[in-house]
This record gives C-alpha cells, sequence and structure tokens, in this order.
C-alpha cells in the first residue's frame, strides 16, 4: 500500500504542476514532498486523501477549486485513470482504488514471498542490541518480567524483520544487597534444604526466602546491616559467602530458564553483574582521577549532573561497594567492546527514566561517544484487577502460577467442547493457546501505558485477544483442507481479481498491502500494539466477510479460486505477524 501511496503522491504532484502552468506560475514551486497523503475518514470516500490546503498560498486560489482543477488534470491520464477513480470533496482530492491491478499485485506478492511477505530493509546493516529481562537471583520470574519479555522479544523480531541485525542480551542481577538477603535469610533459617527435599522450582525455593527476609528485618533490626556486611564480604571474595552465593544463584537461573523456554523468550548472550561491577567501578575511578566526578569527605564518589538540570548522584558508596549505576556503566563498555552496536535499547520500566537519564550522561562524560544512541524503551506498570504487586511481601503473580493457570484454563476450554480428538495433544496445544493469550494481552497495550492483567480476559477465545487471533488461523486452516478434498470440483476455475467486489474483500486487499508499512512503523516507534492492532482489525474484517461471502460454497469455479487465492495470503500474512508478537500458529483449535 505504500508503493500505492507513493505512485498516487507523484500522479497528484504532476497533475498540480501542469495546473500551475495554467496558472502562469512556475511548475518547480510545487514539490512532490507537499504533498500530504492521508486515509479518508470512512471507506465511502474512497481509500487515498489529497488535503490542498498548502498549495493555496502558491496558487493564490481556494483548495476546493485546486482540487477541482487537479481532478480534471487526473482523468486525463490514461495511467491515473487505470488505476482510481478521482473524487473531490471540498479541499480534498480523494481516490477510490481500482482493486483489480492491487488485488492481483498483492496477492502475487504474499504467495511469492511467504515468510518474508512484510519484511523490509529500513534498518537493513544497523546492529541493534536489546536488553530486556533482566531477572534478580533473589526471586523467580513475575507477571512484571513477563510484560518485560513479551515486549523486548517482540521488538527484536520487528527490528529484525525490517533488516537489522539483532542481537538480543540479557543482564542477570545476580550480585547486590538483594541478594544477599535471600542468602542471608537461607543461612539462617533454611537448615540445609534445598529445592529437592522441599519438592520446589528452584527459583520458587529461592524466593521463598527473600519473603522471610522481610518478615525477619521487621521483628529484628539488626537484619538489614547483617545483609550489608554479607555484601561487604562477598565484593571481598570470602570463600564461604562466595559458595552459597554460587549455590543460590544456580538454583535460581536454571528455574528462570525453564520459564523462558516456556513463554517462548530466548537470547544471545547474558551478562552477569557479577562480572561487570567491576570494570563499572575501574572506569568511576578513572572519572575521578581526571576530575570528572568527585569525592565526598566520607569517601563516596558522586557526579554533578546541573548540566542535565539534575542535582547530583552517587557513584560509589563510602564502603567501596558499587551501585547499580556503577554496574551499568561497566556492562554498557563491554557491551560495546564486545558486540560494536550502532543502537542499544534497554527495556525497563518507566519507573527507571532517572536512572537511564543518568546513565547515558554519565558515560558521555567518561567519553564515549556512542551513548548518544542509547535509548530507553521505557514502559508502564501492569498489575492485577486487584491492584499492584509486591515481591518482597510475596504478593506478586509468579510468571509460572500464571502460565499454569492460563494453560488449565485453556485445556478445561478445549475439553468443554469436546476438541481433544481435533487437536491431538491437549496440554500442548493448551500451552501454545496461554502463549498467545499472555504475549497478545501483554502486547496490545501502547508500551507508554499502564495496564491491568486480567487472566480470564486474556483467556477467552472471543474478542480482541490472543487465541482469537489463534482461531482465526485454525478456521482458515480448516477451510483450506475441505477445499484441498474438493479441489477437483474448481478445477476449471482461475484467479480473477476483478471478481474481489465486496467491500470486505477490498478492506482485506488494503490491509494486505498494509502489512510491510504496519511492520516498518512498529520497528521505528519500537512498538508491537501496532502489529496487534493489525491483526485484530484483518481477523474482525475476515470473520466477516467469511459470514458474509461463501468460499467454497460458490457456482462459479473462479469465485471459488479468487476467494481461496485471497484467503491463501490472508493466513500467511497472520503467520507472519503472529511470530512478530509470540503467538503461535496453530492449525487445529
Amino acid at each position: 500500500m505504500e508503493a500505492v501511496k507513493e505512485q498516487w503522491k507523484q500522479r497528484v504532484a504532476e497533475a498540480l504542476r501542469e495546473v500551475a502552468v495554467d496558472h502562469q506560475i512556475d511548475p518547480t514551486a510545487v514539490e512532490a514532498e507537499s504533498v500530504v497523503v492521508e486515509t479518508p475518514p470512512t471507506p465511502e470516500l474512497g481509500d487515498i486523501a489529497f488535503p490542498l490546503f498548502p498549495f493555496a498560498r502558491i496558487f493564490k486560489t481556494a483548495p476546493a477549486k485546486i482540487a477541482a482543477e487537479v481532478a480534471e488534470k487526473l482523468t486525463l491520464h490514461s495511467e491515473a485513470a487505470a488505476a482510481g477513480t478521482v473524487q473531490v470533496a471540498g479541499p480534498y482530492l480523494n481516490v477510490a482504488l481500482k482493486m483489480v491491478s492491487l488485488a492481483g499485485e498483492v496477492c502475487a506478492s504474499v504467495l511469492d514471498e511467504r515468510d518474508s511477505y512484510g519484511r523490509g530493509q529500513s534498518l537493513q546493516g544497523t546492529k541493534v542490541m536489546i536488553e530486556f529481562s533482566c531477572p534478580n537471583t533473589n526471586k523467580p520470574l513475575h507477571l512484571g518480567h513477563l510484560r518485560n519479555d513479551a515486549l523486548g522479544e517482540s521488538v527484536a523480531r520487528i527490528l529484525g524483520a525490517n533488516g537489522a541485525d539483532v542481537q538480543k542480551v540479557n543482564l542477570i542481577n545476580d550480585r547486590g544487597i538483594h541478594i544477599c538477603k535471600s542468602m542471608l535469610a537461607y543461612k539462617k533459617f533454611a537448615d540445609g534444604a534445598t529445592p529437592e527435599s522441599e519438592g520446589l522450582k528452584s527459583d520458587h525455593f529461592v524466593g521463598k526466602y527473600y519473603v522471610k527476609f522481610d518478615q525477619w528485618s521487621k521483628q529484628d533490626p539488626q537484619a538489614e546491616p547483617q545483609a550489608r556486611e554479607m555484601l561487604k564480604a562477598w565484593e571481598a571474595d570470602d570463600p564461604e559467602v562466595t559458595e552459597l552465593w554460587r549455590r543460590m544463584n544456580r538454583w535460581t537461573i536454571e528455574g528462570i530458564e525453564t520459564t523462558y523456554a516456556k513463554t517462548g523468550v530466548s537470547f544471545d548472550k547474558i551478562y552477569y553483574e557479577s562480572q561487570t561491577f567491576k570494570r563499572g567501578r575501574e572506569e568511576v575511578l578513572k572519572g575521578l582521577e581526571k576530575g570528572t566526578f568527585y569525592k565526598e569527605a566520607d569517601g563516596s564518589v558522586w557526579v554533578d549532573l546541573s548540566e542535565i538540570d539534575l542535582d547530583r548522584k552517587v557513584l560509589l558508596r563510602s564502603d567501596g561497594t558499587s551501585l547499580y549505576l556503577t554496574q551499568d556503566i561497566g556492562t554498557a563498555i563491554e557491551r560495546h567492546q564486545d558486540w560494536p552496536f550502532e543502537r542499544m535499547i534497554y527495556v525497563v520500566a518507566s519507573e527507571q527514566r532517572y536512572h537511564f537519564k543518568v546513565l547515558f550522561h554519565v558515560l558521555k562524560k567518561l567519553g564515549f561517544g556512542w551513548a548518544d544512541n542509547l535509548y530507553h524503551l521505557s514502559y508502564g506498570m501492569v498489575n492485577l484487577p486487584e491492584g499492584k504487586m509486591k515481591s518482597r511481601e510475596g504478593t506478586v503473580v509468579d510468571a509460572d502460577d500464571l502460565f499454569e493457570q492460563l494453560q488449565a484454563m485453556a485445556a478445561e476450554e478445549i475439553r468443554s467442547k469436546d476438541r481433544e480428538e481435533h487437536v491431538g495433544d491437549v496440554e500442548k496445544a493448551a500451552a501454545a493457546v496461554a502463549q498467545a493469550a499472555l504475549n497478545y494481552y501483554l502486547l496490545q497495550v501502547a508500551p507508554a501505558r499502564d495496564m491491568i492483567f486480567n487472566p480470564e480476559e486474556s483467556i477467552s477465545f472471543n474478542g480482541n485477544t490472543g487465541p482469537y487471533l489463534q482461531y482465526m488461523g485454525a478456521r482458515i486452516s480448516s477451510m483450506l483442507r475441505k477445499y484441498e478434498d474438493r479441489k477437483a470440483e474448481f478445477s476449471d476455475g482461475n484467479f480473477q481479481p476483478e471478481l474481489l467486489e465486496a467491500s470486505e474483500e477490498r478492506s482485506l486487499i488494503k490491509l494486505l498491502a498494509e502489512y510491510p508499512e504496519v511492520v516498518r512503523r512498529a520497528g521505528e516507534e519500537y512498538n508491537p500494539n501496532l502489529i496487534t492492532t493489525y491483526l485484530y482489525d484483518i481477523s474482525r474484517t475476515f470473520s466477516k466477510f467469511y459470514h458474509d461471502h461463501p468460499v467454497l460454497h460458490n457456482d462459479d469455479p473462479n469465485v471459488v479460486i479468487t476467494r481461496v487465492t485471497l484467503v491463501r495470503a490472508i493466513l500467511q500474512v497472520l503467520q507472519n505477524a503472529y511470530f512478530l508478537v509470540g503467538i503461535p500458529f496453530l492449525e487445529r483449535m
């Protein structure tokens, strides 16, 4: 559709130049870049609109009169007349496209390019690193992580679809005071227990002791100081503390990796905070020597942020221990050395805006010019209908628990409709439905907005949900299987795009044509919401088309073949878009 709009933009620009000559105006005053392309508010007004207000000054004529003169010129252009019908609506020039050529071109493109349809070159050769997930090793993944993971994985796929060379990275936060809190509680309360001895998934086992520390610290004022002492012992490589740290981190990471596999998340490289924080400390000390930073009387190191209208920020504590900011400095530098990216995207909640503003500024002050290419993809909070979650109090929704709940609900839906035999492996199908429900619900809201996750709504097979979209794909697959069984009946038919006359068919053709543009925009904006909206629009339009216009039940084999060709193209684009937002395709539901 983008190419079609560009063609019409050039045609209108040429017609405007012809009108300029008639008015004895220099035609070079009309630039194609000044021609604005819009979409009419209703289909009845056409498919493309050109507001002619910008040319009133050049022509010293009312926009409505200019529109009428341009329309007259276009009707004399055989190429334009063959491609669409021009209408004047006040100051607007509207074009109703003739679908014959567009339908033929778009169906041929989709079915020829298949998985590659919609993939573009706007980011060809650009190395983009994207960091997401970044769990702590003191607790399992929770609902907030799931939004982060869905967003990071989807944006990475969308950028790849726009030609970028993408590297997905994770930073395991495996050091710091919060890690020591779970370690200290384990040492005090566990009495040698293990995940196996308690029958718990290993990351949930560790998380239990983080909650225990919070309960203990409310009763004992010495708990917090003891945790800080343990952190100092860890940074000093105390062997006993280090051995416990390795064991508990291993438990958490093994559990988290299982969750990643279940939810369809993967990484190209994993960094560990414990391996980068020293580099960050070294860089801060170098900055101190150069006078970039300064030291307080207690030995702590600070940066003055007045250049960016902020106060100041501590980079090293008075006892020499590092902060999140310190390790993020080291991690960023090591990443650029490992894989010199042109862009680096951090997928982190909006509450960390200040942190990243400071991080990017500090890296620039340290002389790293590539810090101008760092970007914080900020996203809103995700809560449940009953309110906000708090991990230290144990009131979060664990990712595993939520996924299992969704999977159980999907399996119950399959069984209640007696679809076990039809889908085959019920648990496998239910897991795919749960993944679709989760990812779609989390991505259908624009990243910057806060959202409420409602499990019952997300798993519904009706409405704006992932399972509904999967059902559309399965429904089309079923229809195409029936067509294959009856193929001989339609052997005399041919694809004839002029037969696609219904309004729903026109809408579907335009939607197919628009898909590459949607993918490009989603890549530019780092916004999977554009893909989810597109998926719902095309699924809803297909549903109406299928209801009102029989595909296989038609006496004319040409109509059957033509509609089957359109439907094949729709299924291909659905599958391509499913992948970008983490929806597994199911042939049977």
